[in-house]
């Protein structure tokens, strides 16, 4: 433990067969209590080598989304007594050896949710990140920051961890079942005022590096864009009590 908080490392992982195990060898282990994989009805592997590895290990019956899987690691992260979660994708493009900073920024600093941003490293596009996604990227990060009074690097990112009382206090097992749970999740804590602070976080591109294609892409982006919309109004008073816990904005 880590100030005497139990510390979990949760994976929501889709055909990581060729990624997970340079992903696990690299997280520090002295600062973790326990790792949970969800593997999303892969189709490969996937599940098979997590538990090789000893990773405590779950698989849905059919593939649901990747807003589901972290719905299944969040939730079960808590039930298994975690005071600091840490969401890390196994897909090797974010450095597990961040997670020390991570976790004793939420275990010891100011801040309930810490976010690895690949923005604040200045080397996403040296990191091998395609163009059209670091411009959509920056596009929609600096819409949401003029929309939500924030200064946030980036929204966007696999690595982000979260004080217990944080998960317990939104609703996100209202969030979507696809992509844009990222981006709801955080509209959640920013509604609830609960500090963020983020971590510089290289990143690399390579072929087993999980992305979604153009078409996803934009449906996240728009799904994003209604996400900004909501939390202004919800901070207008434009929604009633019952629209907010709908859009997941649980009152306050």
């Amino acid at each position: 433990m880590i100030a005497g908080k139990k510390v979990i490392i949760v994976l929501p992982a889709y055909n990581a067969a060729n990624t997970l195990g340079a992903t696990y060898d690299e997280i520090p282990k002295e600062f973790i209590d326990e790792a949970l994989l969800v593997d999303d009805a892969s189709e490969d592997n996937t599940y098979e080598i997590s538990r090789n590895l000893g990773i405590r290990t779950l698989r849905h019956d059919r593939n649901r989304g990747y807003g589901a899987n972290q719905k299944t690691c969040y939730k079960t992260a808590l039930q298994m007594g975690g005071d600091i979660i840490v969401m890390l994708h196994p897909d090797y493009q974010y450095s597990p050896r961040l997670i020390p900073a991570i976790v004793t920024l939420l275990a010891y600093g100011p801040y309930d949710v810490v976010l690895g941003s690949r923005i604040l490293a200045g080397g996403a596009l040296k990191g091998g990140m395609p163009l059209y996604k670091f411009v959509f990227n920056r596009v929609l990060t600096a819409v949401q920051n003029l929309a939500w009074h924030s200064k946030i690097s980036e929204f966007h990112t696999g690595l982000r961890g979260f004080k217990r009382h944080v998960l317990e206090a939104i609703n996100f097992e209202a969030n979507s079942d696809d992509f844009v749970f990222d981006n709801q999740i955080i509209a959640q804590i920013m509604w609830h005022g609960h500090r963020i602070g983020e971590v510089s976080c290289p990143t690399l591109y390579f072929p087993h590096a999980s992305s979604i294609d153009l078409k996803t892409g934009l449906s996240y982006g728009l799904g994003v864009l209604r996400t900004t919309v909501e939390l202004m109004a919800a901070r207008a008073g434009l929604w009633t009590a019952n629209y907010l816990k709908r859009v997941n904005c649980a009152l306050p």
